[in-house]
């Protein structure tokens, strides 16, 4: 039987629980017993020598905080003798050697894509509607109303409920409690419509609060944000509405398409509200003429293309003390077949590699990438702690209660989605990914800002990795859960598509 705990590198002075430990439990190793002093459930850490006040505490082999008071051997680390600290980092040092894995079974292998005109292939095909200010969302939503069930999408993956039971039991006089006991469903099959257009995916509406109001630059951010999603390989084409006179103008738009794209071939429809007679007018030139460009959006079939068109979003969120061992590393080590079949993978969230800046500056191809990541890194410090914040204040409760005790310790783990491949392209938020290879995206820790800017920088797929489950997607580029422990497969087995705790089980390895 497997050892309960693992040792993740000889220079670690903790040992990560595999399974619940209970107190006055003898655990082996190095040679020598010794017997817990506290229960240690799973995902939880504790030491293997005595720490005084001060010392630090490693895993992965690299500093994951610092002791706030003494520890004894075989104590349970927590959030009460345990505080974030971090490496210092310097320049890089680009003399970087890595093995690549073995990808000869997949060299051949092919995805069903849809090829754009400007090289890059798409994994869906959908149509964009969005304006480019929030005083458009309400057409946006009547847009949607008119189009989404007529051409044959039904909203949300069908996650729409006929709620007739409910309201025939209240005419009926049920109570409250009878109400609740009520059985509602999603509506059968045989009431959705058939698609109209049957090489399009789906029209994606989407609506924000920004593009006005705000400063200058808050609006060219969004607009940065948007072309990404016009232009990505996933989008056949959009219907983009304007007020007149916000921020975020159409010119600007055109700009920051032609930015990404200067030979931009799909179809797309502009339409300003205060250059139109009536707001009846406006909405009917808008469905009319959003009809019209799907015509053009269906020509796209799908056909083979090779891996190397993929360009991988690397996430996580919802983690727990088993993601750096399970889920990420085994997401690492796909981000380096891809790189090595000549596809594109992006490592996001630099809140989440701070800790581990070092290993990622020496492996940046050369010292111009590695200046720009430490810049980067910098800024984003210092405007976190200029609005009375920063990393070290990361962890969430549910990280934190999961054995993610120090910002450090997550960024650890985090990390390991990185894999061990060469950095070969530093991106700030809305940069475009290019370049094969990895490359790291400057976006926040929140989960939903970075997968949105995943897809924002070009991602045909997302794999987000998750110990504690979350439902977050992403509009137009499909997102793949994978769990870092079966249990939360079991539990959320509707949202999470593979399960890595086989890996804590030893059934299988990374």
């Amino acid at each position: 039987m497997p050892e309960p705990y693992i040792h993740l590198h000889p220079q670690d002075n903790v040992l990560i629980a595999l399974r619940d430990l209970e107190a006055g439990q003898s655990i082996s190793f190095g040679g020598r017993d010794f017997v817990l002093r506290q229960a240690v459930p799973a995902r939880q850490k504790f030491t293997i020598a005595d720490l005084d006040a001060g010392d630090a505490v490693f895993m992965y082999g690299i500093i994951v905080g610092k002791a706030s008071r003494s520890i004894r051997k075989a104590e349970i680390i927590t959030p009460e003798n345990l505080s974030n600290a971090q490496e210092e980092y310097s320049a890089g040092n680009q003399d970087y050697h890595w093995k690549s894995p073995d990808v000869e079974a997949w060299e051949s292998r092919t995805f069903e894509g849809y090829h754009r005109a400007d090289g890059r292939v798409g994994t869906a095909n959908y149509w964009l509607v969005f304006p480019l200010v929030f005083c458009e969302n309400r057409n946006i939503d009547v847009i949607r109303s008119t189009l989404e069930v007529s051409l044959g999408y039904p909203a949300e993956k069908d996650f729409v409920f006929d709620i007739d039971p409910l309201i025939r039991s209240y005419n009926e006089g049920a109570d409250a409690e009878t109400l609740l006991d009520c059985r509602i469903s999603r509506p059968s099959e045989d009431v959705r419509r058939d698609r109209v257009f049957r090489n399009i995916d789906g029209i994606k509406f989407l609506t924000h609060d920004g593009g006005c109001g705000g400063t200058k630059e808050d609006s060219t951010a969004l607009i940065s944000l948007l072309a990404g999603y016009v232009t990505h390989s996933n989008v056949a084409g959009a219907t983009i509405l304007s007020l007149g006179c916000q921020h975020a103008q159409i010119k600007s738009m055109q700009e920051a398409i032609r930015g990404i794209d200067p030979a931009f071939s799909k179809p797309l429809v502009f339409l300003e509200q205060q250059g139109s007679r009536s707001e009846e007018e406006f909405i009917s030139q808008a469905v009319k003429k959003t009809f019209v460009g799907l015509i053009e959006a269906n020509k796209f079939e799908r056909k083979p293309a090779p891996l190397s068109k993929l360009t991988l979003g690397l996430e996580c969120g919802g983690s727990d003390g088993f993601s750096g061992l399970s889920a990420n590393p085994a997401l690492g080590y796909v981000s380096d077949m891809l790189v090595s079949l000549g596809g594109i993978s992006i490592l996001t969230e630099f809140p989440e590699l701070n800790g581990v800046e070092q290993e990622l500056l020496n492996r940046c191809a050369n010292s111009e990438l590695a200046e720009k990541f430490t810049t980067l890194m910098d800024n984003y410090s210092k405007s976190a702690h200029a609005a009375g914040s920063g990393f070290a204040s990361n962890p969430s409760p549910g990280n934190i209660r999961e054995g993610l005790i120090t910002n450090s310790m997550k960024a650890a783990g985090a990390a390991k989605k990185g894999g061990a491949s060469t950095v070969t392209d530093v991106l700030d938020y809305t940069e475009q990914a290019v370049n094969p290879g990895l490359n790291l995206l400057c976006t926040p820790g929140n989960d939903v800002e970075s997968t949105t800017g995943l897809a924002g920088s070009g991602a045909n797929i997302i794999v987000f990795t998750t110990g504690l489950g979350t439902p977050t997607g992403n509009p137009v580029c499909p997102v793949i859960k994978v769990s870092s422990n079966t249990e939360l497969h079991e539990r959320m087995n509707d949202i999470i598509d593979f399960d890595a705790g086989s890996i804590i089980k030893g059934e299988d390895t990374i």
